[in-house]
Parts: structure tokens; C-alpha cells; sequence
């Protein structure tokens, strides 16, 4: 098929929607397909020859995060130069409400349109407030994926439809075969904790994970916590001079530092608040080897079975978190029979699989409207 994949965040900021269509792009070329790729962004250098940057992105605060989103009367032009000059069989547009690319795309779509939605926020006024704008734009949709039950509620609640869950994939091998590095598997003898996320949005849980790490001193006092990932400041002066210490900021980290991170980590946790729609962080650690400890949040129950496959604190209670982490940290014999169910579970995230349920919506689509009643 000739497909076009649009991604509405910059392609020059990490992100899981821009990893998500980077990956899927990949895959989908490695089958046959003709993909194209539409985003915003800056940088072309090193970016596959089907990538079409359309412009400059500005960053734009919205649900406790940053998105980088590009819009205006020269992007609309040229986003819809590429949707009538690529001849797509079908356009597969990711978050179609958020203006940017993706809206623009919708608009300009003349052929069937598979949308992928991310977001789960299920109380947003400004969601509430557009739906009824958007629900003409969204009757163009021929096919609607979410990438969660928490992604899923969000759209039926907000816009309809009737979504298939197809979740976050993962090239999962790079993490199994990665490799911990000495320096960071505590040459002291002591454990590994690892916190991967941006460090100066408060949603992502950094604060949470400090203010649990000296309870967790205090029965593991060789632990160490190692805070990878961008931002412009942590929240250290929430710790003490004693537990700073056993903090080491490592900063943004390759895709090979980030599997090795995660492959080093005694406990991996994640302490997000709120926002989350997936967690593929989470599948990530699993795939690495790592224990996983996260906050109970819908998406991240989900990831983790419900505890099977990790163990869960409520979200911001950082001596809910103190507590799950030091008992892991002293049973040897639960985490390890946690990350053999999580090395099991992963593997049902890995894009070989996930790319074949991609390409059975795609097929419904092209095949007609009869076809996608029936397979309703």
C-alpha cells in the first residue's frame, strides 16, 4: 500500500507519539509498503528520505506537558501539497484533533483516513469545549485506533466512535541484548534505582521519587538513584546533603545508554501523577530485565497486569512508594519472579506483532465501507 503516516509533534523533540510513527514508519517500509511521513520540525539531517518536515514547531503547554506543534497558513499549503500530491491508498494520522499537522491533514484528506489516538484525559474542559468543532473533521475518520483502554475512554467520551486498542509497540530485542554498564550497577554492592523521564514536568513524578528516596535510604543505605532524561532542573533541594549524595544526574541519554540504563536498574520506578494514556517506559524496563515499581495509574495497571508484572504505589504518596521500593529491594525472590512474567508479557508489544493488527485496519479500510460494517 502507499501510506502516509502524520505525526503532529516536531520530530526534533522525543516524545512517544514521534517515537511511536518513527518506528511504525520503519516497519511498514521493511514490509513493502510505500510510507511517507508528514511532521513538523527543524533538523533533516539523518531523518529517512520519506520524512517531509513541514515547518517549525512552537511550543505550546497543554495537559501538565509541552507539545511542540506547527500550524498556520504556509503549513496548512504545504501539508496539503503533500496529501494530494502523495497518491496514498490511505492516510494514517495520529492525534487528529490537536492543531497542528494532524488537523491539517484531516482537513485536506481525500482518501480513507485511519486515526490513532494517544491522549487519556478524561476530564478536559478544553477537550469538551472543541468537541463539538471537531465531530464534523472526525466524520472523515474511516477507522479509529486507541493506543490504551485509557486512550479509548478518553476519545468515546470526548468524541464517539467505536476504536480498536492497539497499543504503544517497541523494537523489544535492543533491550533484551542490552548490557548494564559497571558504572552504573552500584560498584558499592548496592542497588540500582532508575528514574527516566523529563525532570522539570511535574506530572512525571521526579519530586514524588526524591521525597520516597531517603525512606528508602534508610533500609537500604547503599542504594543509589540515578535520574536520567531532559529538562531544564530537578527538584533536588527537596533531598537532604545525606541522601543527595546517592543521586546521580545523567541527563538525555542515547537510544543505547537508555536500554543499558534500564538493563543496570535493580528497580526501575515510575512515578508519574497523572496524564499517562500507555507507559511504554514500562515495556521498555520489562524488556530491559528490570524489576518495575510505577504508580497506580489506569495505563500503567494495564502495562503491568495489575501487579503481575510489576508492583504498583499510589500515585503521589511518596511513602507509598518508599515502602513498595524498599520491600522489593529486599526480596530478591519477588523480583526476579516479577521480571520473568514481565519478560514473558513484553514480547506481546513488539512491533512484528503489533504491525500485523496495524495492517488488518488498513486492509478494512482500503477494502470499503461494506468490509469495515461487517468487521464491526
Amino acid at each position: 500500500m502507499r501510506i502516509g503516516l502524520v505525526c503532529p509533534y516536531s520530530l526534533d523533540v522525543p516524545g512517544g507519539v514521534q517515537n511511536h510513527v518513527r518506528d511504525l514508519a520503519a516497519v511498514l517500509a521493511a514490509r513493502g509498503h510505500h510510507v511517507g511521513v508528514l511532521a513538523p520540525g527543524e533538523a533533516t539531517v539523518g531523518l529517512p528520505a520519506y520524512v517531509e518536515i513541514v515547518g517549525r514547531s512552537v511550543p505550546v503547554r497543554y495537559n501538565g506537558s509541552v507539545a511542540r506543534l506547527a500550524f498556520g497558513p504556509k503549513v496548512a499549503n504545504r501539508t496539503k501539497r503533500w496529501v494530494l500530491q502523495g497518491g496514498f491508498d490511505l492516510l494514517h494520522i495520529h492525534e487528529p484533533a490537536t492543531p497542528s499537522v494532524s488537523l491539517l491533514a484531516l482537513w485536506a484528506a481525500d482518501c480513507p483516513v485511519v486515526a490513532t489516538f494517544h491522549s487519556a484525559i478524561p476530564r478536559s474542559r478544553t477537550m469538551s469545549s472543541v468537541a463539538g468543532f471537531l465531530r464534523p473533521s472526525m466524520e472523515k475518520v474511516t477507522a479509529r485506533i486507541a493506543v490504551s483502554e485509557a486512550a479509548r475512554s478518553t476519545l468515546v467520551h470526548h468524541l464517539g466512535g467505536e476504536p480498536v486498542v492497539i497499543p504503544n509497540g517497541l523494537f523489544c530485542l535492543p533491550f533484551v541484548e542490552a548490557r548494564p554498564r559497571p558504572q552504573w550497577t552500584g560498584l558499592s554492592g548496592g542497588p540500582t534505582i532508575v528514574f527516566l523521564g523529563r525532570t522539570d514536568e511535574p506530572r512525571k513524578g521526579l519530586a514524588v521519587l526524591l521525597a520516597a528516596f531517603p525512606r528508602v535510604l534508610e533500609r537500604h543505605p547503599a542504594a543509589r538513584l540515578l535520574v536520567a532524561g531532559h529538562g531544564d532542573e530537578a527538584p533536588l533541594d527537596l533531598l537532604p546533603e545525606s541522601a543527595l549524595r546517592q543521586v546521580e544526574l545523567i541527563g538525555r541519554v542515547s537510544d543505547e545508554d537508555r536500554a543499558r540504563l534500564l538493563a543496570s536498574a535493580t528497580v526501575y520506578v515510575a512515578p508519574q501523577t497523572g496524564g499517562e494514556s500507555f507507559g511504554i517506559v514500562l515495556v521498555e524496563a520489562m524488556a530491559a530485565g528490570a524489576a518495575v515499581v510505577a504508580s497506580d495509574l489506569a495505563a500503567f495497571r494495564a502495562v503491568l497486569g495489575g501487579g503481575e508484572f510489576g508492583a504498583l504505589f499510589p500515585a503521589g504518596d511518596a511513602t507509598g512508594a518508599a515502602d513498595v521500593i524498599s520491600r522489593l529491594l529486599s526480596d530478591g525472590e519477588r523480583r526476579e519472579a516479577l521480571r520473568l512474567k514481565a519478560s514473558q508479557e513484553v514480547r506481546r508489544y513488539d512491533w512484528s506483532r503489533l504491525t500485523v493488527d496495524v495492517e488488518a485496519v488498513y486492509s478494512t479500510v482500503v477494502a470499503g465501507p461494506s468490509r469495515l460494517e461487517a468487521a464491526r
